[in-house]
């Protein structure tokens, strides 16, 4: 029987590169992608491979990515332009099959199995086209599965192509880090750890009633995924999942200490996210709030919002008093994430809150102002409690450890 032929193309430093595309005088230089773009304590988003080789990583202040690279050119999100960007990527991959499932704006399985060229070939062929008609490269990874094939466009970067073949995928795959399994966060591979497992193959060669009895059921997806067993369909155009969350989460340079502290982040990281849902024309109906203290254990808590929304202050305000209930500050907080749940399209109706203007009075005027900050920088307009110094964190002295974020 013949093997599934899975692409995943995944677009290089996409916000990065599409902001080169627009302005090309940005082409060989070091370019991050931050919130607050003018501030030197907003948030970097994005960053380009000469960023990174700098050592500039995302959720990064912007005042330690220019300390660490100098020459850094600090812009500001635009993420309908994005968006944009992605539907002409999706464009191209539709040329060749009607199995394009996007794993969010910069990356897409595709199922070319019943194509009648070679899976190498279309790889090669999508390269080009992102390259010659948009202007982006992408790394793509071929395999007879999802999961292996978004592993191979991870393996090479940028502008690259990386099969892993059924036969021989354990001499590919099994060395690898557990932490490059999909779904397998950090959490997860701590856990991991405690059972002598680092490695994907000594996840595949571990018994899986272990494997369980510590993960539960996301154990048994992993060791199956380890395994090469993944035969999860690539959905049709128009059929994949609406996306369940928008977040965005920094660890921090100083650990939080208060809520006070807490609150700047959140609304700092909310600014990006109703960003975000505007440009993907949704709204949220609930928080979720997700800490890691600094003995780096993980709590995350979530509630349902009156009224669903797509404005940062709702989402930060949501986010902070559920902060404030949840989270007893027995220790410092080293890591903060807020993710926009329960995801609608925003021209759902809803029922209004009987006290407020109306949900739609307030994406007329976050629209506004995503247009303002576009043509006159994202520090032209901004929430008052992110002005002056009381923003994020400078650093504190402490051991030092690799810095780290999440999305």
């Amino acid at each position: 029987m013949k093997d599934r032929a899975i692409l995943h193309s995944d677009a290089n430093a996409f916000y990065a590169s599409v902001e080169t595309v627009l302005n090309p005088s940005l082409k060989g230089r070091a370019v991050a992608v931050c919130g607050a773009a003018e501030n030197r304590h907003g948030i970097v988003l994005a960053k380009s491979e000469l960023a990174k080789r700098a050592g500039v990583k995302t959720g990064m202040a912007n005042w330690q990515a220019k300390r660490l690279c100098p020459e850094l050119v600090i812009i500001p999100p635009h993420h309908d332009v994005y968006a944009k960007f992605s539907r002409r990527m999706h464009e191209i991959y539709a040329r060749y099959t009607d199995r394009v499932e996007p794993y969010g704006l910069d990356e897409c399985w595709l199922d070319v199995s019943d194509h009648p060229k070679p899976a190498r070939v279309i790889a090669e062929e999508l390269r080009a086209a992102a390259k010659g008609e948009i202007g982006i490269t992408v790394s793509v990874g071929i395999s007879f599965n999802k999961v292996f094939a978004k592993l191979g466009s991870d393996m090479k970067k940028p502008d690259a192509v990386t099969e892993i073949l059924r036969d021989g995928f354990k001499d590919t795959v099994w060395k690898l880090p557990c932490s490059d399994l999909l779904y397998c966060g950090r959490s997860t591979t701590e856990k991991l750890k405690t059972l002598g497992i680092f490695t994907i193959g000594e996840l595949a060669a571990h018994p899986l009633e272990k494997i369980v009895s510590v993960l539960g059921k996301n154990g048994e997806t992993l060791w199956k995924y380890a395994n090469g067993l993944d035969d999860s369909p690539v959905a049709k155009i128009g059929e994949g999942e609406q996306a369940k969350s928008v977040g965005h989460g920094i660890t921090c340079v100083a650990d939080l200490e208060n809520m006070e502290e807490a609150g700047v982040v959140l609304l700092a990281l909310t600014q990006d996210i109703g960003q975000k849902l505007r440009a993907l024309g949704l709204q949220a109906r609930g928080v979720q709030v997700t800490v890691r203290d600094n003995d780096l254990e993980f709590h995350s808590w979530q509630q349902l919002l009156a009224v669903p929304t797509q404005c940062a202050g709702d989402l930060a305000k949501a986010g902070t008093e559920l902060l404030k209930m949840r989270y007893g500050w027995e220790k410092p907080i080293r890591a903060l994430t807020l993710s926009a749940i329960h995801l609608e399209d925003a021209g759902e109706p809803c029922q209004l809150s009987l006290f407020g203007g109306g949900e739609g009075k307030l994406r007329k005027v976050e629209g506004a102002v995503d247009k303002i900050r576009q043509k006159f920088g994202e520090d032209s307009i901004k929430p008052a409690a992110l002005l002056g110094d009381n923003k994020l964190p400078e650093p504190t002295p402490r051991p030092a450890s690799p810095p780290s974020s999440t999305t």
